[in-house]
């Protein structure tokens, strides 16, 4: 047994978990919780700023009374007693909203995907996926046991190459997001249709970030580029433009089913309250009749751009928006300088190693509807002072 084996075995747990922890602090990767919500937003996932919005409240309240619902929280399971009218019929048009033919909500965004990719995909099938996708999807491909390919981010040469590489009877699913998280890059989602179709594999794209922003009234980057109906799932999440809690996998009626007998996500976890129900179902109306906020969004993001290409700036920006990444490499430089902006007034957040890779630390600047240009004005002079 090797020493460190040795050292951890004899070790108490106690002893164990603070080793860890001063590790993580001597490498400059410690995390703790933060509240900063007296700042400047370019942090939040809150694209839309649907969160803060008063017609949604309004909407969530004035329902919930109307009706009366004789119990506020679930108190178990869908599969128990935890299912509803409410439940069935927003689910019916989610799936209508994304095109889709059934569609089945879970409590978060990490559990649809972990609950998704470790049911549905087995040992003996070949799983492809790019190399940016979400720690969720990595933790889903893990627990299916499956062979497990990944392919340089957004390398399509590459992917081919390894999909060529496979047996041609073997079951095989390639993995995307739509928006990448960390990159705020989209997928090239028709070549991705293009070799699943080749190469009969089966398209399982993530749209959390895209949900909301894109496509017909926010229905997301598959619907705008029209290729809803070559995915064997889509997962939207409630987390980000939609501003509140949950996701929903989109597929056939057949997945569905699947899914709700064999996903231990969703078999075994409390139901989501009825208000977190009407606050999503309110925000998809949101959606639908306050057009003119991805309007707002999509200016800023315009300006941003045009600020960015007029400055000398030293580090390099990437993204399309509404995320971007100041590339400050190095944990304790990438830190140093988002305490500055913090300290200045702005909640932006350093993002490093292990969530990126090591060098391509950055501090993540997302946009919001309820920005405006002399903010973004206020952050990227701050920045370059700060050189």
């Amino acid at each position: 047994m090797k020493f460190k084996q040795l050292l951890f075995v004899i070790m108490s747990i106690e002893q164990r978990m603070q080793s860890f922890l001063a590790l993580r602090k001597q490498n400059n990767l410690y995390r703790n919780l933060k509240n900063t919500n007296d700042l400047i937003d370019f942090s939040s996932n809150d694209y839309l700023g649907i969160s803060r919005s008063a017609y949604v409240r309004q909407k969530t309240e004035l329902e919930y009374q109307k009706y009366q619902y004789s119990k506020s929280g679930s108190t178990g399971s869908r599969l128990l007693n935890g299912n509803s009218v409410l439940y069935e019929a927003l689910e019916q048009d989610l799936a209508n909203f994304h095109h889709a033919e059934a569609a089945l909500i879970y409590n978060s965004g990490f559990d649809a995907n972990v609950g998704l990719v470790s049911t549905v995909i087995q040992k003996d099938d070949y799983v492809f996926f790019d190399a940016f996708i979400h720690a969720s999807l990595h933790q889903g491909i893990k627990l299916s046991n499956s062979k497990s390919v990944l392919y340089n981010h957004n390398d399509y040469v590459d992917l081919e190459q390894k999909l060529q590489l496979t047996p041609t009877n073997a079951q095989k699913f390639i993995i995307t997001e739509s928006i990448f998280s960390m990159e705020g890059d989209k997928a090239d989602l028709l070549e991705l249709v293009r070799l699943s179709k080749q190469y009969n594999a089966l398209l399982i794209i993530d749209e959390a970030h895209a949900t909301g922003l894109f496509g017909v009234n926010g229905s997301g980057l598959c619907n705008e580029f029209d290729i809803e109906k070559e995915c064997f799932a889509r997962i939207y999440t409630f987390g980000k433009a939609i501003g509140m809690h949950g996701a929903v996998i989109v597929g056939s009626h057949l997945l569905k089913s699947y899914l709700i007998n064999f996903s231990k996500n969703f078999i075994y976890s409390t139901a989501l309250d009825t208000h977190t129900l009407l606050s999503v179902k309110h925000s998809y109306c949101f959606l639908q009749l306050f057009l003119n906020q991805r309007i707002k969004l999509f200016k800023l993001i315009s300006y941003f751009n045009s600020r960015v290409h007029a400055l000398d700036l030293r580090n390099t920006i990437v993204g399309e928006g509404p995320i971007f990444g100041l590339v400050v490499p190095g944990s304790e430089e990438c830190r140093k300088l988002a305490l500055y902006l913090q300290n200045n007034g702005l909640d932006v957040r350093p993002i490093v190693y292990p969530t990126v890779e090591r060098g391509k630390e950055r501090l993540r600047i997302i946009l919001h509807s309820y920005n405006t240009q002399n903010e973004i004005d206020i952050l990227l002079s701050l920045i370059v002072e700060y050189h």
